[in-house]
């Protein structure tokens, strides 16, 4: 693995660690909607960048994300809701990018599952929660 690789899985690796923890999720938004890109990886492919804390979030309110702002998330809310819609739209999302806006761009699916874990009766039980919120996602 290259250092470019490496430092992606072990920021990945942090978020998915401090997420738990936290249990928020931060991302940049705006009067027009969340942040967006192009994916660095795949063509025709939006990603939605996320972060593990509010200050690497706000490291990115820069350039084109001048006009945004670090907004939280729970992490309920985000497996069930946002990483569901998210799924169902065809869009990908990246963890704890750096400064260049470089790291991990995975399937939502992907990253529930491991932000989820082994998971348990009761966090299928409340997977229904939230669903009036499902188009707030975006």
């Amino acid at each position: 693995m290259n250092d470019v690789t490496t430092q992606a899985e072990e920021n990945h690796q942090r978020f998915i660690r401090d997420v738990r923890d936290s249990g928020l999720v931060w991302g940049l938004k705006s009067d027009q909607g969340w942040a967006v890109c192009e994916s660095n990886e795949y063509e025709d492919t939006d990603v939605y960048p996320f972060w593990s804390d509010e200050a690497q979030a706000r490291i990115h309110c820069r350039d084109d994300w001048a006009g945004f702002v670090p907004e939280s998330l729970a992490l309920d809310l985000f497996v069930d809701t946002w990483l569901a819609g998210m799924s169902e739209d065809g869009v990908l999302v990246g963890t704890n990018w750096d400064e260049e806006l470089s790291g991990l761009e995975l399937e939502p699916d992907d990253l529930a599952e491991e932000l989820l874990g082994a998971g348990s009766a009761d966090e299928e039980d409340d997977a229904d929660e939230g669903e009036e919120d499902d188009e707030d996602w975006r």
